[in-house]
């Protein structure tokens, strides 16, 4: 008998795992991609005729991580860092839920360790004047322009993910007190968020001029495709990529991109970095202090207006008794603050 199709196996165990997290109300699809991850293991596994959880040891980890760290894709490049340690991640999980449930004596990925990470800044994010001609490009479009604005504006005025705002339907949005619903978000944890007064006005331009004619039947969405459905993540990233090159940007990204711009434009404009993490949903605000990073701009403008040495004739300027901090140092800071006064 196949070692692979045994009650045992790694694909047995794989398939039990995957039933246990959806009981437990994780994500389908956070499941499916985790469950990817880990068949890409198991094959691996048994090309070298490892077939049991048990016959997996620290040094079999250890050649798996060499394994992708050499790995090269379709095209030629390497796995990211943050792909190999995702990858790891999920080993890591599944060894450690057969050994809490007993279906090994030893957990042999306990004490391995995952490649470390840099923590990245985002790509790119837009200016105010980038944004409005993005919004501009929509009134070229008639009916579905204003849908495709409305929905633009909501991006740039909260800040949700594509899956969240493809998932709203219509009694989401409070107009009237200025509320959106993120329902169902990452970690599936509902959120209240204000939204601008110009973002519900186009809202409610499209609701009432609009949507009553692409509805069909009873679909409760509140953004509707041409077809009358629900976007997709893919729709909007696609639609969403189409208005910033007619618009002329080249920057990478799409939905994400308003994203990046609305919690970087709040933090230069004062905003607290535990109501942008609020914003965001974040569930850890070292996840949201990246952004601190993101106002070099803003941080040069002030060293511009308040530091002497900024202006003074290099003839005049006098050697400091200490070194100058350098901006990396200043933002560094930053960062440090906004941990410590969140009590992380």
């Amino acid at each position: 008998m196949d070692a692979r199709l045994t009650p045992d196996g790694l694909s047995a165990e794989l398939a039990r795992y995957s039933s246990h997290a959806l009981a437990m109300d994780q994500s389908p699809r956070t499941v499916s991609g985790r469950e990817s991850s880990l068949r890409s293991f198991i094959l691996w596994c048994q090309e070298r005729a490892i077939a049991e959880p048990v016959d997996v040891t620290r040094p079999v980890l250890e050649r798996y991580r060499r394994y992708l760290f050499h790995f090269r894709q379709n095209n030629g490049k390497p796995l990211s860092v943050n792909s190999q340690r995702n990858r790891l991640t999920h080993i890591k999980m599944f060894f450690r839920y057969l050994a809490r449930e007993g279906r090994i004596l030893h957990n042999p990925a306990a004490e391995f360790d995952l490649p470390k990470t840099h923590r990245r800044l985002p790509k790119a994010i837009l200016t105010v004047q980038e944004v409005e001609a993005v919004c501009a490009q929509c009134l070229l479009h008639g009916d579905w322009g204003i849908r495709d604005r409305a929905m633009i504006e909501t991006f740039y005025a909260t800040g949700i993910r594509r899956q969240e705002l493809g998932v709203l339907d219509v009694y989401d949005v409070d107009l009237e007190q200025g509320t959106l619903m993120v329902r169902q978000g990452k970690g599936k944890k509902d959120r209240l968020l204000p939204i601008g007064e110009r973002a519900c006005w186009w809202i409610e331009k499209y609701t009432t001029e609009v949507r009553p004619a692409l509805v069909t039947g009873e679909e409760l969405a509140l953004f509707l495709d041409d077809r009358g459905r629900r976007f997709s993540p893919h729709q909007l990233s696609d639609k969403v990529k189409t208005y910033l090159a007619e618009a002329g940007i080249t920057k990478p990204g799409a939905c994400h991109l308003f994203r990046h711009t609305m919690a970087t434009l709040m933090l230069e404009n004062g905003a607290d970095i535990r109501f942008i993490q609020a914003m965001l949903g974040h569930a850890d605000i070292s996840t949201t202090t990246i952004y601190t990073q993101v106002s070099i701009r803003a941080l040069k403008e002030v060293y511009s207006r308040t530091h002497p040495a900024k202006h003074a004739p290099r003839s005049q300027a006098q050697p400091a008794a200490e070194p100058m901090p350098t901006a990396e140092d200043l933002l560094e800071a930053l960062e440090r603050e906004a941990v410590e006064e969140a009590g992380v």
